[in-house]
């Protein structure tokens, strides 16, 4: 039987952006891939194998950590500061080889909010990374 974990409110607020930050990088996985042509700014088939599979893996890890933060792992929290940086850094490169602001901007400000949120002394302290 599983042990019940206190989850704290920020920290359920904090597991579903990385569940939504995961659905929004299968959505651009599957648009690197051709579908969704309509979703961006120009209406054409995109197809980058390479982009797909990369936000393919972001995806899969976005779902990980998620399930991590609802069970409030200490090992969630470093992977979400890791995670989140990486979607920035993934964000800021798909905009320099031509991508556009329209196509990076929910996942970037979720990011970044993020990236604010579990820096505050509370947030740490419910995972325990004071």
């Amino acid at each position: 039987m599983a042990e019940y974990v206190e989850r704290p409110f920020g920290v359920t607020i904090l597991a579903i952006l990385a569940g939504i930050l995961a659905v929004i990088n299968v959505i651009i996985t599957l648009r690197f891939l051709g579908f969704f042509p309509w979703l961006g700014l120009l209406d054409i088939r995109i197809f980058n194998l390479w982009y797909a599979l990369l936000y393919g893996l972001l995806a899969y890890i976005w779902f990980w950590v998620a399930q991590m933060l609802w069970q409030v792992e200490r090992q969630g929290w470093i992977f979400l500061l890791i995670i989140t940086t990486f979607t920035l850094l993934m964000s800021f490169i798909t905009m320099l080889t031509g991508g556009s602001w329209y196509d990076n901007n929910v996942a970037v400000l979720l990011s970044a909010l993020i990236l604010i949120y579990i820096m505050l002394p509370g947030v740490r302290r419910a995972f325990g990374t004071d």
